[in-house]
C-alpha cells in the first residue's frame, strides 16, 4: 500500500522514525527529566487499576524514555518484571529481573537478564516507542522483535494489554499499517493518556 504522500510504506516509515528520533533527542534534560516524571505518574496510574501479575518493561537506551519509575510501581504491586531478550534474529522473550540481578549485553546496545533467568508470561507489556499515532499505531526500531514477540504471546493464549510510553514530540502523522504491526492499546505521554482499546 502506498502512502498519501508518494512513496512505498517502508519509505515512508522510515521518515516518520527519522522525525520522530530527531524530535526526542533534541528534548533537553531538563525537559526529558520533567515529562518522563509525568509520564510515570500517568502509567503508574494503569497499573494500579490492572493489577497485573506480571509486567514487561524495557531498559531505556538512548534518549528513551526511562522506565525506573514504572518498575518500582509494578514492583510494590507485587508484579513480576520481565525484560526483553534477544534469543536470536527472530526471537525476542521476557526474562524475569530482579533489582539487582546480573544483566548482560541484549543485543543492540540493550542489557538483559541472563539466559538462566525464567521466562516471564506477561499481562501488561510497556512496549517501546519511536513514533506513536492517534491510532494507536507505532513504529520502533524497525527490527520488529515487539511485533514477533506479541504475536508469539497471542498465539499460545496469552492477551497482554500493549502500553507505549513515550514523549509528546514523537507523536506522528498516521503510520502506514502493514499485516504484522501490533497497536496498542495506551500510549502515555507526558501530556496525556490515549487508550485505544482494552
Amino acid at each position: 500500500m502506498d502512502n498519501p504522500d508518494g512513496g512505498d510504506d517502508a519509505t515512508h516509515k522510515a521518515a516518520l522514525r527519522a522525525e520522530a528520533l530527531a524530535s526526542r533527542d533534541a528534548l533537553g534534560a531538563a525537559d526529558r527529566a520533567a515529562a518522563a516524571v509525568s509520564i510515570a505518574a500517568r502509567a503508574g496510574k494503569i497499573l494500579e487499576a490492572l493489577r497485573p501479575a506480571a509486567v514487561a518493561l524495557y531498559l531505556p537506551i538512548g534518549s528513551e524514555c526511562p522506565t525506573a519509575p514504572l518498575m518500582a510501581t509494578a514492583v510494590s504491586l507485587g508484579a513480576a518484571v520481565g525484560l526483553p531478550a534477544v534469543v536470536d534474529q527472530a526471537t525476542l522473550v521476557f526474562r524475569r529481573y530482579r533489582r539487582g540481578d546480573r544483566l548482560v549485553p541484549g543485543g543492540f546496545g540493550t542489557r538483559a537478564p541472563e539466559a538462566v533467568a525464567p521466562l516471564v508470561q506477561p499481562d501488561v507489556v510497556v512496549v517501546p516507542v519511536v513514533a506513536f499515532d492517534r491510532r494507536g499505531a507505532r513504529l520502533g526500531y524497525g527490527r520488529g522483535h515487539y511485533d514477533r514477540a506479541i504475536t508469539a504471546l497471542r498465539e499460545a493464549g496469552q492477551t497482554p494489554l500493549l502500553l507505549g510510553i513515550a514523549f509528546s514530540v514523537q507523536e506522528v502523522g498516521p503510520i502506514p499499517a502493514e499485516p504484522h504491526d501490533v497497536h496498542l492499546d495506551w500510549v502515555v505521554t507526558e501530556k496525556e493518556t490515549l487508550k485505544f482499546r482494552g
